[in-house]
């Protein structure tokens, strides 16, 4: 018997005002089993941690409070510190990293950092075993062994700034989960807030450069913190959606038939194993007296495979340009801003090359291989070639 034909997805085009500006399934509420039914997986932890209310806390969110905030928000300096402000029912709601700290109950440590250095997050996906490509812009979850799995499932879905798509995702969260997993110092709250005043500057027509009501739980917690009696109707509520069983069924099940623990089993680590476990000091991922392997010799192997092959595609590139009577500089301009510290390569390798630094006899050789580039294009100017 033939299978039977499956329709064609349908793109809905005539979506609500509230369909387009808000996802469901952005900014979720983990469902934890609460019954410690679920310790496969290590729930119990984040139970345990500073992220819990974040992930965890349920409040009816309403759709015309959110609006009328994110139609209204506005960066403003207010004495010296930078505040989000937006207005409800003619009242100012404002957002700082303190309030979110605050109502979130995040515990961050004052002027720690929202980032972790790109090297040690690489490092610990090494550790954790991670299969995907270390160097690329963005890690797929169903890389990470289930249980790391498990952890950024809930990340990207509770505090993840992307109003959609829920397997991938970029550094910046990754370096959340690094530091929970570390216990490094990180501020949560900047994290939050950094990605809000990035959705309030969005112009672009590109999907991913869309505004839309970002974190509205969060948003929600807020103002019935600083006005308790805003005005609500049950018919107003903006639907987002919870964690519940089947997302545990779905590890449960299908993942766990799926995956293959190594033998003997890879053992949990940091804060993971031990709630009170401190952080390695110099952006470090483990202690230089832990018992497990030792990742730096094989992330530098990879850094340096992953330099070469810049280089040589840099050179391909300069010879490309030559011979057609290019500016002969394109190669060294995506090399050298690749490397400065913050910068992001056309394939989205941020800081790739950030702990490189060249030998002397490396940098001669790319001054030399300038200078005969630029006596070529003169030569050519001079006999009227390539004008």
């Amino acid at each position: 018997m033939a299978p039977k034909s499956r329709k064609p997805a349908t793109k809905k085009t005539n979506k609500t005002k509230e369909e387009i500006m808000s996802e469901p399934r952005h900014n979720m509420i983990a469902h934890l089993d609460p019954e410690g039914n679920f310790v496969d997986f290590e729930a119990q932890w984040l139970w345990e941690s500073r992220i819990n209310k974040a992930v965890t806390f349920s409040t009816p969110v309403y759709k015309t409070l959110i609006k009328a905030f994110w139609e209204t928000a506005q960066i403003l300096e207010v004495d010296g510190k930078e505040v989000i402000r937006g207005q409800v029912h003619k009242l100012d709601v404002d957002v700082t990293p303190e309030i979110l700290n605050n109502v979130l109950e995040l515990q961050d440590v004052v002027d720690a950092p929202f980032y972790v250095p790109i090297k040690c997050t690489r490092g610990c996906l090494l550790r954790m075993k991670c299969t995907a490509d270390i160097f690329a812009g963005q890690i797929n979850k169903a890389t990470l062994p289930m249980r790391y799995k498990f952890l950024l499932h809930v990340l990207i879905q509770c505090l993840g700034k992307n109003r959609a798509g829920y397997d991938m995702t970029g550094f910046d969260l990754i370096g959340m989960m690094v530091a929970l997993v570390l216990n490094k110092p990180f501020s949560i709250s900047q994290f939050f807030f950094a990605n809000m005043k990035d959705i309030l500057r969005r112009t672009g027509s590109r999907t991913n450069c869309k505004k839309f009501w970002m974190y509205p739980r969060f948003m929600q917690m807020i103002m019935n913190a600083q006005h308790p009696d805003l005005p609500k109707a049950d018919t107003d509520i903006l639907n987002i959606e919870t964690m519940l069983d089947n997302s545990f069924n779905l590890f449960k099940g299908h993942s766990a038939k799926n995956y293959k623990e190594s033998d003997p089993p890879r053992k949990m680590f940091g804060a993971l194993l031990n709630r009170n476990y401190v952080a390695p000091s110099n952006d470090k991922w483990r202690h230089d007296d832990s018992q497990s392997n030792d990742e730096e010799p094989e992330l530098d192997k990879r850094t340096k495979e992953k330099l070469k092959q810049k280089r040589d595609s840099s050179d391909s590139s300069d010879s490309d340009n030559d011979e057609e009577g290019g500016d002969g500089d394109g190669g060294d301009a995506r090399t050298t801003a690749a490397s400065a510290p913050g910068a992001s390569s056309a394939g989205g390798d941020e800081q790739a090359d950030s702990d490189y630094v060249p030998s002397d006899t490396e940098t001669e050789r790319v001054q030399k291989k300038k200078t005969v580039v630029l006596r070529k294009k003169k030569a050519k100017r001079n006999i009227g070639i390539g004008s």
